[in-house]
């Protein structure tokens, strides 16, 4: 039975990447062949030398909103967990005992008051007014970058091809890409909104006991044919854990396999042993220890193998997380 900590490895501080690199797509790119264990060290440029023609390539084209907040007063953080609308928001706010229904919160010329507490803890916030979330707003970034957003990420902490607001997070297997490299690649896109739970700590000494988040999912019917079409012809190469967890989410009880459009949410927990039934190639970034992402990516690969590689990552001095480098798993 797999714990927690059979995820873990040790990794330096200093190979945490706080910045992007001044170039989006000159990203180092560790290539994992699952089949031979080999392992390449190649630049992230290099991925149109590996993906074939009939290959189809899926994105995430979430787009990542300024979802925290502080009030007025600097006492209160917000984070926009959910937009139910304009003026009714879910909210993560922190310190939880201030803010108990009836209780409001003032940003900028807005009040909310606290309707209700959800299980979760969460509160459903309602505002007299909008938000002015320009000017008010900023970028959650993860914990792990130890710094406030600022201007560049606005654009940096968000892919080239983003436009279906509602993240809080940013799919970061998808910051590689400029238009120029996608351009060269067969790609279509699906939606899933990036929530708070992705950076939530595994804190069940079980992996079986974990309970996974759940994430605000659309996928097209164009897209969902084309899918179809290159699990008959070439092979579909998933842009980050966050594609995966979709496609594998619907396909779970299909049989034979044929993905329609569909909207929803979804908390699939991706763990050893796993059989994928729709992704064959998967392009993802570096992960923190005992995270469910390296779970996941542990399922994909084989967690020797994956271990293995991260700590050859860690010799060569990889950049890590969210602004670091890529592995492509074939």
């Amino acid at each position: 039975m797999l714990r927690t900590t059979d995820f873990d490895y040790h990794l330096p501080d200093e190979l945490i990447a706080d910045r992007p690199l001044d170039d989006r797509a000159a990203s180092r790119m560790m290539v994992i062949h699952r089949d031979s264990g080999k392992i390449e060290h190649r630049m992230f440029t290099d991925i149109t030398e590996y993906l074939q023609p009939n290959d189809l390539l899926v994105l995430n084209d979430t787009k990542v909103t300024p979802a925290r907040f502080f009030s007025n007063d600097g006492k209160i953080e917000l984070v926009c967990t959910h937009k139910i609308s304009e003026l009714v928001w879910e909210c993560l706010v922190r310190p939880g005992k201030k803010m108990k229904p009836g209780r409001t919160v003032e940003i900028g010329d807005a009040t909310g008051t606290v309707e209700s507490i959800l299980e979760s803890g969460n509160r459903i916030i309602r505002w007299n007014q909008a938000v002015d979330e320009e000017t008010h707003g900023r970028l959650a970034l993860p914990h792990y970058m130890n710094r406030e957003s600022d201007v560049e990420d606005r654009d940096r902490y968000q892919t080239t091809f983003a436009r279906e607001e509602g993240a809080i997070a940013a799919p970061t297997a998808g910051l590689h890409f400029t238009p120029e490299i996608l351009a060269k690649l067969n790609h279509t896109f699906l939606t899933l909104h990036v929530g708070v739970g992705t950076f939530r700590p595994v804190k069940a000494e079980f992996v079986k006991d974990h309970e996974m988040h759940s994430e605000r999912f659309h996928l097209s019917q164009e897209s969902a044919d084309r899918i179809n079409a290159a699990k008959q012809t070439g092979r579909v190469v998933s842009t980050g854990t966050t594609c995966t967890r979709v496609l594998e989410s619907l396909a779970k009880d299909l049989h034979p396999i044929e993905l329609t459009a569909t909207s929803g949410e979804t908390d699939i927990f991706i763990n050893p042993p796993y059989n994928f039934k729709v992704v064959d190639v998967l392009l993802t970034n570096f992960h923190l220890p005992q995270s469910t992402l390296i779970m996941l990516v542990s399922a994909f690969a084989n967690r020797d193998l994956i271990l293995s590689a991260y700590e050859e990552a860690v010799r060569e001095k990889y950049r890590f997380f969210s602004y670091g480098d890529c592995m492509l798993i074939l």
